[in-house]
């Protein structure tokens, strides 16, 4: 029986990540997850036909990684899902926020969302299940609480997909397990950061502690804008972990998120800062209180992370015209959004006035830089193909030259819509 990999989503961009392994009969999809155009409209991947899918299975409960999963669940379909038990009660609240901020531009309704949440099979790491005519398991990712690698093995060739996949320790997370990955034949792998590499974690804390520290007592205030999920927790932490004198409040769904991981602690590296960030930092309840927050000296973290809504924006307008109070950027700032203008023009849009608070930008990344990725490469002793997605093209082709150059292997960087056979 002759296997094929075909790319529903993420080939040559950045999210909406999908992929499917099938063959001439039935086939399983690994992540079904959305982007956003310039307008904010959501994209969907492409659709396989609902007969053929077996299942789904998740490497993590982000939103380009799970955000179309309720398409499958329209009607009279109830396909299953497969993930980590963090990934099922996380992508709970991460589809319904989806559908309160976007519901009329989102092709599936609460039904599905409930019926999703209904069909999700929790499996844990190293466990080998059975989807349609596939066997698979999952190992731990790196990237946030709950992720995973992928690993499908077939009649013919074993089958491995990272997800985002990291290699850093950081304070939420411990570092990918790649023991999954020694008999791997094909690897699909996200390349987001194909040309770069990361600096030491380390440094980047020092950094941004002691910036931070130096807005606080020169009588400012500090907005950090981060992802309510993980980007939050990893900030809050890296505080809680220095004792930072001053008053730090957060704010936006990131509460939620940190009272569920607390509750799967097994699945983070360091819960005793996260709960200390927990117990002893402010929770912003309303606007009364976020009133205060950004009158009080001190740190406040807010979605979104890059400033296309939720407080974080209310914050900015308060703080930015103030030259003593400080932006400091922790997440991927996308083409188009606030984040990456004040990146490029020093201002939120066209229609802002030049930004006076001072602005920075750390690199908390919780993907694998370029030799980290090389590495994951190198984890498997059987490789005989490797696929690159979810990554921009520039990205991916260099990514590709240097695989090709330093392992020898096929390097394919494929388009959405494209079949791979294997």
């Amino acid at each position: 029986m002759n296997y094929f990999l075909k790319i529903l989503g993420g080939g040559r961009e950045v999210g909406r990540s999908a992929i499917e392994i099938g063959n001439g009969d039935y086939s399983v999809v690994m992540d079904y997850g959305v982007n956003f155009d310039e307008k904010d409209n959501p994209n969907f991947p492409l659709q396989e036909q609902p007969n053929k899918v077996k299942g789904f299975i998740i490497s993590h409960a982000h939103l380009d990684h799970v955000g179309a999963l309720p398409i499958y669940q329209i009607g009279s379909l109830n396909t299953k899902i497969y993930g980590t038990v963090v990934s099922r009660v996380i992508t709970e609240v991460m589809l319904k926020d989806f559908l309160k901020l976007s519901g009329p531009k989102v092709p599936y309704e609460w039904i599905e969302v409930r019926k999703a949440m209904d069909n999700f099979i929790a499996v844990n790491y190293g466990e080998e299940f059975e989807i349609g005519g596939f066997k698979a398991a999952l190992y731990n990712a790196g990237h946030i609480p709950g992720s995973a690698i992928i690993k499908v093995i077939t009649e013919k060739q074993i089958i491995a997909f990272t997800g985002d996949i990291n290699l850093t320790e950081t304070k939420l997370m411990k570092p990918a397990d790649l023991n999954g990955l020694k008999d791997v034949n094909v690897l699909v792998m996200e390349s987001t950061y194909g040309k770069f590499n990361h600096p030491s974690r380390r440094e980047v804390e020092d950094e941004f502690y002691e910036k931070v520290l130096e807005v606080v007592e020169g009588g400012g205030t500090v907005l950090v804008p981060a992802f309510s999920l993980a980007r939050s927790q990893e900030i809050l932490s890296v505080l809680a972990e220095r004792n930072f004198p001053y008053p730090v409040y957060y704010d936006g769904m990131s509460r939620e998120l940190t009272e569920i991981m607390l509750g799967f602690r097994e699945f983070l590296n360091r819960p005793d800062l996260l709960k200390k960030a927990y117990d002893e930092f402010h929770y912003v309840k309303g606007w009364e209180d976020r009133h205060r927050a950004w009158k009080d000296k001190g740190v406040i973290v807010a979605s979104a992370g890059m400033l296309k809504g939720g407080p974080a924006v209310y914050y900015f307008k308060k703080l930015s015209e103030n030259s003593k109070n400080a932006i400091f950027l922790v997440s991927y700032q996308a083409i188009n959004t606030p984040g990456r203008k004040l990146l490029e023009m020093g201002k939120f849009d066209e229609y802002s006035p030049l930004l006076k608070a001072r602005l920075e930008i750390f690199d908390f990344s919780s993907h694998a830089g370029r030799r980290h990725l090389l590495d994951i490469v190198k984890a498997s002793s059987n490789i005989e193909k490797v696929v690159l997605v979810h990554g921009s093209p520039d990205n991916e082709d260099s990514l590709a030259d240097l695989i090709r150059r330093e392992i020898g292997v096929d390097v394919i960087t494929p388009e959405n819509g494209q079949e791979i056979s294997l």
